[in-house]
């Protein structure tokens, strides 16, 4: 029997149905698992905790809006994933980690086998926790580390926390995706995220949506894609001061880089040839009104190879995952 797809939203679970939850990993029935703004007992989310150490065919794990709402439950996930060697995909967005958060989850992250992508928007983050966040992208020559991280959101951080994200970046041997849409970054720090770009040998895919910029830093990205390599395919400036026609021009000169472009890189299904067509890769976050579902890095068995699946919706990825849900209601 093929792993199966748990996807819960916004529900109170009962203390049957985490039974049930529980069974189905520990017997390796479980490749995701989603209980997006779920309600559950401390108790429960404890004995899930759990049954996540035990698994080991659970690939992705979505925990977004709230579900981590204490340190408690930071400490009861930090003990699973020291176990756990399967997952490769953890969403904590909209979780109130703050900077002890993370110094909790931390050890276990970064030593985490498989893991590589991370979801850590709107985690209330500062500078320690970002701190610890650029140890997950290690330089070349170095461990693997996460090749997709998201940090939108996240107001805490100082100009000197993204300078050293920046640096983080430029040295990365693994990052292809870095989404940091809704944080009020200006051109300064996207100057210096312009830098990292042009240094990362790696970086496909960079979202800077909402991030008060204005046309001084499409400017500088524009130089940089015009005038030098870069592996940048996909870059979002979508609400910012920044004019319609100087965002098509870097939209297509990333198009035409593509064109040309021989080296062998992550596949991309289907290819995106603009700016827009990033919108179909996630649910992006919403500063009003929550948007965020699965993204991303769609693991596949007996092979390490990783893709970016562009779905925006949880029945295309159960079809390309050939699972199938135990539960009817889900």
């Amino acid at each position: 029997m093929l792993p199966a797809s748990i996807q819960i939203t916004g529900e109170m679970l009962s203390a049957a149905e985490v039974q049930d939850i529980c069974e189905s990993l520990k017997e390796d029935g479980v490749r995701l698992l989603s209980v997006r703004g779920c309600q559950l007992s401390d108790r429960d989310f404890g004995r899930v905790c759990r049954s996540v150490a035990e698994s080991r065919s659970l690939a992705q794990l979505n925990l977004n809006l709230g579900v981590v709402s204490s340190i408690g439950r930071t400490r009861h996930l930090a003990d699973a994933l020291k176990t756990n060697r399967s997952l490769q995909t953890l969403f904590l967005h909209g979780s109130p980690l703050l900077d002890a958060g993370l110094v909790t989850l931390n050890p276990a992250l970064s030593t985490h086998p498989s893991l590589v992508c991370l979801d850590l928007g709107d985690c209330m983050l500062g500078d320690e926790a970002l701190g610890l966040i650029c140890g997950m992208l290690p330089p070349d020559g170095a461990k693997s580390g996460l090749r997709e991280l998201t940090l939108s959101a996240n107001p805490g951080i100082s100009s000197k926390g993204w300078a050293r994200l920046s640096i983080a970046v430029a040295h990365s041997s693994q990052l292809r995706v870095l989404n940091l849409d809704y944080n009020p970054l200006g051109d300064q720090i996207a100057g210096m995220l312009a830098v990292a770009v042009a240094s990362s040998r790696t970086l496909e895919v960079l979202d800077l949506e909402g991030t008060g910029l204005t046309n001084q830093s499409a400017q500088v990205f524009l130089d940089m894609v015009e005038n030098y390599p870069t592996s940048l395919r996909v870059l979002v400036l979508a609400e910012n001061d920044i004019s319609p026609e100087l965002q098509q021009q870097i939209g297509d000169l990333l198009s035409e880089g593509e064109d040309d472009d021989d080296r062998e890189a992550l596949p991309l299904v289907p290819d995106p040839a603009s700016i827009t067509a990033f919108q179909q890769i996630r649910d992006k976050y919403h500063p009003i009104r929550d948007k965020y579902q699965l993204p991303a890095w769609l693991p596949h068995s007996n092979s390490s190879t990783q893709a970016v699946l562009l779905t925006s919706g949880l029945d295309h990825l159960m079809a390309c995952t050939q699972s199938h849900a135990p539960h009817g209601s889900m």
